[in-house]
């Protein structure tokens, strides 16, 4: 009988391992058994009475208390709960007549045992398990239960001192074979990587609802008022694209006020904007530029105004490249000082006014795979009970990503021992610094000498107290309790120094959200506007070109600064997406782009009804010419292309030649 109990018990104990089962010291033959992953780590204990394990064709037999497709609370309802002296094993229940019998009879079961054999649809992955009868029942490994996992609380209590210690990370090697672009274009031209993201569908909505707003207010207008609205005709999805080029342009050329684009004078002109836009029609276009319709739009989302855009435009993040290992989660603020009812203040921040995005990115390429934006107790996060806002914004930007063995880097605003215990349940490694006052730290000498450490840990986790020039500290599951050399040397002593290895290695991995805000700052295209949603728009379009950077560096081996990239995309964007100049009245503009780049031929001027074949136009180069006297000479010659008269000697030459002719 002992002999039989104890056989079961050594069974049941390697179910428990490999179903999350964690067992309280047993007495005797009798154990006591409380579930690992309960809510808020209530310790329950579960009377299995009748437990034949010896005669139990399949492991299933353990009862709905080892199912991991049911949810803890049909848990439950299949358990009798009593309190924690009960008994798992009762000697005066155990059949011992019973050794000899078919254990498959459900007659022979406990009422709270169920018979998921004849249940298949409630197991999952026994289709491919061959059970032999002489060898017992085939264990199948779970290496992440599906469905939500509960957050384990993690105990103060629970810390030790460390000595060797090394973590047991995700579980999960991580495969960076299929880190890289998904679905590249054919041709890599840096146009092409920006359509990947602002996509021909996307702009045509931008279009329509921009075409509707102006409409509308036209319609406002009152009779007989003649503004600049008046000019407005329909815009095109090849017109919008050549906005955004300009605006994209506006941020290498940089000029105090919109309207010095168009400016004449001397010192400030710069006439290629003139000959792409006229300045009222540019105004228009950013006046009526507009992204929903508010009869469609959901009120109660403070996002209402570009919702559809901002998630186009994440969406096609998420989708177009497949992170490497090390990722990490940050803030970004975008200046705005503006009435917003979820304006921020993070005076850490260069900006300290502005709207909040928490942002994901790839550690490696700087590439941002998500982001979210904070707009208070609205804010689109998913909630995780146990884990608060902070945790919450992380398991939302890591959703796609969990269970592939990625390691996090993130700062102490997100860090804390339950959070990262819920990743390594996850098979997510993370590490980052720590607020000593998070729920399950563990405590630390309060007084340190500088250069002294000291690590403790629980099994899955490390927390670590470096004295520096202040308190460093940190928590992770994937670095040992370990020191390495920094690479530098000691001025005092002459020594190398030396710092915990988790150190070292955030240092060199959690700036990559903030290099991604450094590199768009010197060339952003965001303005001042009175409408909020318009600069977030063009805070967007700024991110998404750093992200089309990112991927033209991944599939070309041409290798460019990032300067450099945007004025090839403005150049790409106006060639690919022609525009012809709509006539204003007065004199054209002869500076066009391409006078000095095109293929332009001789031709006779046009006859007219009054001079007929003997028709003749002033030389513009001879009437404005600087380098020598200037003259009013007629000729039958002009450029086509640039709708210029010109004499055939010298004038046409020095025209698309000459920068200054």
């Amino acid at each position: 009988m002992e002999q039989m109990l104890t056989e079961d018990l050594a069974k049941l104990d390697q179910y428990c391992k490999t179903w999350r089962l964690k067992p309280s010291p047993a007495k005797t033959v009798s154990s006591v058994f409380h579930l690992q992953n309960t809510k808020a780590a209530k310790e329950l204990n579960i009377q299995l009475s009748g437990l034949k394990l010896n005669h139990a064709p399949n492991p299933t037999y353990l009862g709905v208390t080892l199912d991991r497709t049911l949810s803890f609370k049909e848990h439950q309802k299949g358990m009798k709960v009593k309190s924690r002296n009960n008994l798992l094993y009762d000697e005066g229940d155990y059949n011992t007549e019973s050794s000899g019998s078919d254990s498959d009879s459900e007659e022979r079961l406990p009422p709270n045992l169920v018979s998921l054999e004849r249940n298949p649809e409630l197991r999952e992955g026994d289709d491919d398990v061959e059970e032999n009868p002489e060898e017992g029942p085939s264990v199948v490994p779970c290496s992440r239960p599906e469905g939500p996992v509960p957050v384990e609380e993690v105990r103060s209590s629970d810390w030790r001192t460390a000595v060797d210690f090394t973590p047991p990370g995700p579980g999960i090697e991580f495969d960076s074979s299929i880190s890289d672009v998904q679905n590249p274009p054919e041709t890599p031209t840096a146009v092409n990587c920006f359509r990947m993201f602002l996509s021909v569908e996307t702009v045509g909505e931008i279009v329509e609802e921009t075409n509707r707003y102006a409409s509308e207010q036209q319609g406002k207008t009152a009779i007989g008022v003649i503004g600049k609205l008046s000019k407005w005709v329909p815009t095109c999805v090849n017109e919008v694209y050549t906005f955004l080029a300009i605006a994209l342009l506006m941020g290498l050329v940089r000029k105090s006020t919109l309207r010095e684009y168009w400016s004449t004078d001397p010192v400030l002109l710069t006439p290629f904007f003139a000959s792409v836009f006229s300045q009222d029609r540019f105004l228009n276009l950013l006046r009526c530029l507009h992204f929903v319709n508010p009869a469609h739009a959901d009120t109660r989302d403070p996002l209402n105004k570009i919702r559809n855009v901002f998630n186009a435009l994440t969406s096609a993040f998420k989708r177009s490249f497949i992170p490497y290992k090390d990722l990490c989660v940050d803030e970004s603020l975008m200046l705005w000082k503006g009435r917003l009812g979820f304006r921020q203040y993070i005076p850490s921040k260069r900006h300290r006014f502005g709207i909040k995005f928490f942002v994901l990115c790839d550690v490696v390429t700087g590439y941002v795979q998500d982001m979210v934006i904070y707009t208070g107790a609205t804010t689109s996060i998913k909630s995780v009970e146990g884990l608060g806002v902070s945790g919450s914004v992380v398991m939302t930007l890591l959703a796609p990503h969990l269970g592939k063995g990625h390691v996090l880097y993130v700062d102490n605003w997100y860090s804390s021992p339950m959070l990262f215990q819920h990743l390594f349940h996850q098979g997510t490694g993370a590490c980052g610094t720590v607020r000593l006052n998070r729920r399950g730290m563990p405590t630390f000498p309060k007084k340190m000498k500088r250069g002294e450490v000291t690590f403790r840990e629980n099994g899955t986790q490390l927390a670590v107290k470096w004295q520096d020039k202040r308190d460093v500290n940190f928590l992770t599951t994937v670095h040992p309790s370990s020191m390495a050399q920094s690479g530098r040397l000691d001025h005092f002593t002459g020594e190398p120094k030396v710092k915990p290895a988790c150190v070292l290695d955030y240092n060199k991995k959690m700036g990559a959200v903030d290099r991604a805000d450094m590199i768009t700052s010197f060339v952003d295209c965001a303005r001042k506007s009175t409408k909020w949603y318009k600069k977030l728009f063009f805070h967007l379009l700024d991110t998404a070109v750093l992200n089309a950077y990112t991927v033209h560096r991944k599939l070309s081996e041409e290798r460019m600064p990032y300067k450099d990239f945007r004025l090839k995309l403005v150049k790409e964007l106006i060639q690919e997406h022609p525009l012809p100049r709509r006539s204003t009245g007065g004199r054209p503009c002869v500076n066009t782009p391409l006078r000095l780049t095109g293929r332009h031929f001789p031709s006779f001027v046009p006859p007219t009804e009054a001079q007929g074949q003997s028709t003749r136009r002033h030389c513009r180069v001879c009437l404005y010419t600087t380098r020598r006297k200037r003259e009013r000479k007629l000729t039958r010659y002009m450029c086509s292309s640039c709708d210029t008269a010109l004499c055939p000697a010298p004038c046409f030459e020095e025209f698309h030649t000459l920068k200054n002719y």
